[in-house]
């Protein structure tokens, strides 16, 4: 993996650099071959909060993860445990997904890597545990955000009445909100 580490408002000192390359690193472990893709690090520092965003694109994958901390060391292990849980997740889902083509990234996958945990993931898969049917009321996503606040919740889909298509608004992790539109 080559590494690509920048900081915004932090310096990347050698040491931190070091940690970064050798935690990230062990990711290699799961794969058969070495991945040759970059391995985008972005650090940042903002009022006390550690922040780390890791991407790494691969042929038919991406992998990313963000994590914050008070401690930048801490955020490192955060996400690279949040990167392990994609891989073995990802690896399950494509393993049961792809058994019979050659062309799929199972294979890029190395067998065993964690002894029973990935058994645990494949018996435990993505299961459906609750249907839920609903007619979607015509309204602006203002009127939106307020139903989604009154609910409680963190997302709410409903139908545009000025574009008439299915959106969603969503509480962002700044507390702000966003808004996905279909085509």
């Amino acid at each position: 993996m080559k590494f690509n580490i920048r900081g915004e408002n932090i310096s990347v000192t050698p040491a931190l650099r070091e940690y970064v390359e050798k935690k990230i690193g062990k990711l290699e472990k799961y794969f058969e071959q070495k991945p040759t893709s970059d391995v985008n690090v972005n650090m940042s520092v903002y009022n006390n909060e550690q922040k780390i965003e890791v991407t790494i694109p691969m042929k038919n994958l991406l992998l990313r993860a963000e994590e914050s901390h008070i401690d930048m060391y801490a955020a490192v292990d955060l996400v690279v445990n949040k990167l392990e849980r994609q891989i073995r997740k990802h690896k399950t889902k494509v393993n049961r997904k792809w058994r019979q083509t050659d062309e799929s990234p199972r294979y890029v996958f190395a067998e065993n890597t964690n002894g029973n945990k990935d058994d645990e993931i494949a018996e435990e898969g993505f299961e459906v545990v609750r249907n839920k049917r609903f007619d979607l009321k015509p309204m602006d996503s203002e009127e939106a955000i307020l139903q989604m606040n009154m609910l409680g919740h963190n997302f709410f889909v409903f139908l545009n009445s000025e574009t008439n298509t299915t959106n969603v608004v969503y509480r962002r992790n700044d507390g702000k909100y966003g808004l996905i539109e279909a085509q």
